[in-house]
């Protein structure tokens, strides 16, 4: 069994390639995976293995220059295990349309072990006055499914459930694209497959209020419930959806509600949530991370209430997303932000941290909890550790993680959005 190497800041981090370098001298080390492409300019940057074993990857890159809006997003292939990889390839993320632009932008993609087709996800909305908020009515999911690890991608399309009433403007119960919206919120929402061969795929849908529209009902910055996407394979290679239960928040305890859960199946078959809520314009609020649970596959789920270390404490987490990540030795890690004073709202975003998960409990263990990285001296207070993806390097069992230290360099009341790409390894032995 490999157990989790946890020591000061980001001295276990290096990229491979450079992992001598980094031992040399017990230096900390960090390496650029994408540098940005121009001052004002982040690069974020994400890496699927896209079939069920070997070391085929997929890198998925995009460009921002504003919160909440692709510029310009690109794909890679490798063949061995990230050390080369193919020229970018640019996927088309704007398209100027009678009523507004038309915005997309990339999420995640898992390899199904039983068929090793590799889906990939991303959403799309019209916003008439390509104003981001426009989107918590306007964005919806769509897929692609590739058979031969990502060279290409015969089905495609939006995400609907099956049933005569389903449309793209009605996909789902509930959803009414131009009144509220569907999308999977972040990149660390990466979809997975469950043992009996289930797709899930972790959502965010607005809710509805009394006047048929988007509502929010904890005065926060946006609003949302959770819920998965359960997906099964059709015989044309195609995939049939059915949306879950929700997984409603008490707006009193979070303001922005269920945001950008993260799931893993653990061994008794349960399926774990972990989500993000917030205190966000009332920070006398614990700020938590918080958890749900389902006992049938991501159909329903439980009513969510704070996560908690093993010993029972509940801890401060600001509004970020963050990631479970199962690991082939049968050990559940999770990487998010935990603070050591209340946050406010979604900040302070760093540390990041790493942390093992008990499988059976479904609690953070707390000794195993180490930083990933954190700011340093020369960094911006409104530096974020988030927007990141992370995955168990095949060749070595190592947690790989695509991390963008957005805002670094940002001064008060100016953000700087120049950020490179970073690729973190936390060694697993």
């Amino acid at each position: 069994m490999r157990h989790l190497a946890l020591r000061p800041l980001v001295a276990v981090l290096a990229l491979l390639t450079s992992a001598a370098a980094a031992a040399e001298g017990g230096k900390n080390s960090r390496e650029i995976f994408l540098a940005a492409p121009k001052p004002g300019v982040a690069v974020l940057a994400a890496t699927y293995a896209t079939r069920p074993a070997g070391g085929e990857l997929l890198s998925l890159h995009q460009l921002m220059s504003r919160s909440d809006t692709v510029d310009l997003a690109f794909m890679r292939h490798s063949a061995d295990g990230g050390r080369t990889w193919s020229a970018a390839v640019e996927i088309p993320t704007l398209e100027h349309r009678p009523g507004g632009k038309l915005r997309r932008a990339l999420r995640g993609g898992v390899a199904d072990p039983r068929t090793g087709r590799f889906v990939r996800f991303h959403i799309e909305g019209l916003l008439p006055n390509d104003d981001p908020l426009e989107g918590m009515r306007q964005w919806y999911v769509c897929y692609s499914a590739s058979p031969d690890g990502g060279r290409t991608w015969p089905a495609s399309g939006r995400v609907f459930q099956d049933g005569p009433e389903f449309t793209e403007q009605h996909p789902l119960p509930g959803v009414w694209i131009g009144k509220n919206c569907v999308m999977v919120g972040d990149l660390a929402s990466v979809p997975v497959f469950l043992r009996d061969g289930t797709l899930l795929v972790p959502v965010i849908i607005t809710p509805l209020g009394p006047a048929g529209t988007y509502h929010n009902p904890g005065g926060g910055y946006t609003y949302s419930d959770a819920a998965a996407l359960r997906g099964r394979w059709r015989e044309d290679g195609r995939i049939s959806w059915e949306l879950s239960g929700l997984i409603q928040a008490d707006p009193a305890r979070s303001t922005r509600g269920m945001d950008e859960p993260t799931f893993a199946e653990l061994p008794d078959g349960t399926v774990l949530a972990v989500l993000r809520g917030s205190n966000h314009t009332k920070p006398h609020l614990p700020a938590r991370r918080w958890i749900s649970r389902s006992a049938d596959g991501g159909r329903t789920w439980s009513a969510p209430e704070p996560w908690t270390y093993d010993d029972g404490e509940a801890f401060f987490s600001p509004s970020s997303c963050s990631q479970l990540v199962p690991h082939s030795s049968g050990r559940l890690f999770w990487i998010g932000n935990i603070s050591p004073k209340n946050p406010d709202g979604n900040r302070p975003r760093y540390p990041l941290v790493i942390g093992e998960v008990d499988v059976r409990s479904g609690r953070l263990l707390r000794a195993t909890v180490g930083p990933v990285d954190d700011r340093g001296p020369e960094d911006s207070e409104m530096m974020s550790l988030s927007n990141f993806s992370a995955r168990e390097d095949r060749a070595d069992g190592a947690i790989v993680i695509n991390l963008s230290r957005l805002f670094q360099r940002s001064k008060p009341g100016e953000l700087d959005w120049t950020s490179d790409a970073y690729l973190y390894r936390v060694p697993v032995k």
